[in-house]
């Protein structure tokens, strides 16, 4: 008499019997993802014949009773991170976790990694809010090709899906630091930004030229690859500096490259704000603690997080009504890198 067990079928049984991947089994099975009615029922009947039964986890998540969802990055740790590994990211964190958990979801940070990458293949979430995404930004790539509701925190940069988003206003932020930056009296203004496709930077970089143009003058602008953080600011300024030495003032979205450019003047000798002012973008703990503090912007991040986490909240439990959300009106934070007395 044979007394051996008959194996309990898994997900990768039903897989192979239906000709799907185990994440489109998950999804067919517990209403998550996007799967047509054809791989559905196929996959259900491959489910009836083999006796596979999802585990209790997979029937809460059926229910709604509970999600798991990500939050991260693509931009390096040398941008994103900040000091102390503070930063963008982390403000984002804290607010959507506390967020997530209002509506029964439990949110996984995929910390920022030296090369932008996530390990996306070590996340079983159900859905996720990816911050900034670039063109062809891989991680946004593997969470589309999975099916799973995505959100993204500022607008994405084109590609052939465009994925629901929280728009942040990258243009209308960077006119506001121009027109700080010349109500002080700015005469020439250079601009420093990130090299890769990320939309916050084609719009800065719109904005900049456009209001360069409108006041006749050439635009100075540098294009530095995110991963030299703080040194790619520092060498860009020099640079900057030494072939146009009227430059007074420098526009720096990013604020890991506005502490590098600052370090950079006042080793050139130059005096800041007098001399040189500087304005970034985000009002984080870099701008906060430079020496002089810097010019930044109040994102209102608590805001753009919650938004953010209602708007993928909406597309898990299949409301796709709503595509881009408006995010509140930036605002500016005039501190001593930029303030010029009289």
């Amino acid at each position: 008499m044979n007394t051996e067990r008959t194996p309990r079928a898994n997900i990768k049984d039903v897989a192979r019997e239906a000709g799907v991947s185990p994440t489109t089994v998950s999804h067919a099975l517990n209403a998550r993802g996007q799967v047509d009615a054809e791989t559905r029922a196929r996959v259900e009947r491959a489910a009836a014949k083999l006796g596979y039964r999802p585990n209790r986890n997979a029937q809460r998540l059926r229910t709604g009773q509970a999600h798991m969802i990500a939050l991260l990055s693509s931009m390096p740790l040398a941008v994103a991170g900040g000091p102390s590994r503070l930063g963008f990211l982390m403000e984002v964190a804290a607010v959507a976790a506390a967020a997530a958990l209002d509506r029964g979801l439990a949110l996984v940070l995929a910390p920022a990694m030296e090369n932008g990458l996530v390990p996306m293949e070590l996340l079983d979430v159900d859905g996720a809010l990816v911050i900034e995404p670039s063109a062809g930004d891989p991680n946004l790539a593997n969470l589309l090709r999975r099916g799973l509701p995505v959100v993204a925190i500022g607008k994405p940069a084109e590609g052939p899906v465009m994925p629901p988003y929280v728009d942040i206003h990258s243009g209308r932020t960077t006119r506001l630091l121009l027109e700080h930056l010349h109500g002080q009296g700015a005469r020439q203004v250079a601009m420093i930004l990130g090299a890769a496709q990320r939309n916050s930077y084609l719009e800065a970089r719109t904005a900049y030229e456009e209001a360069m143009a409108a006041r006749g003058q050439p635009p100075l602008l540098s294009l530095v690859e995110e991963v030299r953080g703080e040194a790619g600011g520092h060498e860009a300024a020099q640079a900057l500096l030494a072939a146009h030495p009227g430059i007074d003032a420098f526009c720096v979205p990013v604020d890991a490259f506005a502490a590098g450019a600052l370090a950079a003047i006042v080793q050139s000798g130059r005096r800041v704000p007098d001399d040189v002012m500087v304005a970034t973008r985000y009002d984080g703990l870099r701008a906060r603690t430079s020496v002089p503090p810097l010019t930044a912007v109040d994102l209102h991040l608590e805001e753009v997080a919650q938004q953010a986490i209602a708007l993928l909240f909406d597309h898990l439990r299949g409301d796709v009504s709503r595509h881009r959300v408006e995010g509140p009106a930036a605002q500016l934070v005039a501190r001593p890198s930029s303030v010029r007395s009289g």
